[in-house]
């Protein structure tokens, strides 16, 4: 039976692990000191438009269809991996919260200044390191159980939910042309290995 939603997850942890990859380096370069020709401007827009990415499409689309469709078929064929499992739900449950606090201590140091700055720096790097973390426990623990055990009736059911998955930032598929503008955006300003931009 042909796994298409592994793909389809491991291709969405792989753009968004680029995606944190590029927020850490525009973090760590931070906005031209001189704000020359709106460079100040476009630094926290293009920050903004990749936390808005992270809210809009995994935590709305991939982390719902694990939680409801992947983990509890391999819950109940591999009941020895249900910490693992219980830790990835945990993470899912607070992860809309955790990417809107970072969007709030983003604008506080955009309409505040520096003195707020570090606040941000700090989180992002707590953030990357527990995203990061929860991609390798579902990639090392949950997805080859779910690759060895599951039925082929799951894999026709999960193949076709993550079939639907359109993440705008996966060049592989049809992008919605609602997103156009989250992406020229993201991929014009962002560094590489996500955009264009400036490393």
């Amino acid at each position: 039976m042909n796994h298409e939603a592994l793909r389809v997850i491991r291709d969405e942890h792989a753009t968004l692990a680029a995606m944190l990859q590029s927020l850490t380096q525009m973090v760590k370069r931070g906005p031209d000191p001189e704000g020359k020709g709106g460079q100040h401007e476009r630094f926290f827009d293009v920050l903004r438009a990749m936390l808005f990415y992270i809210d809009e499409f995994p935590e709305k689309h991939h982390h719902p269809k694990e939680s409801d469709l992947l983990f509890p078929r391999v819950a109940r064929v591999a009941p020895h991996v249900m910490a693992a499992i219980d830790q990835l739900e945990r993470d899912h449950m607070q992860g809309e919260q955790n990417v809107r606090a970072l969007m709030h201590l983003l604008m506080a140091w955009e309409y505040l200044g520096d003195t707020r700055r570090q606040a941000f720096e700090d989180e992002v790097a707590r953030y990357v390191a527990f995203y990061l973390e929860h991609m390798r426990l579902e990639e090392t623990v949950v997805l080859p159980e779910a690759e060895n055990s599951l039925s082929d009736a799951d894999w026709h059911a999960l193949n076709a939910a993550f079939a639907t998955n359109q993440d705008p930032l996966n060049g592989r598929i049809p992008r919605d042309p609602q997103f156009d503008r989250l992406f020229t955006r993201i991929v014009m300003l962002a560094p590489a290995p996500v955009g264009l931009g400036e490393s």
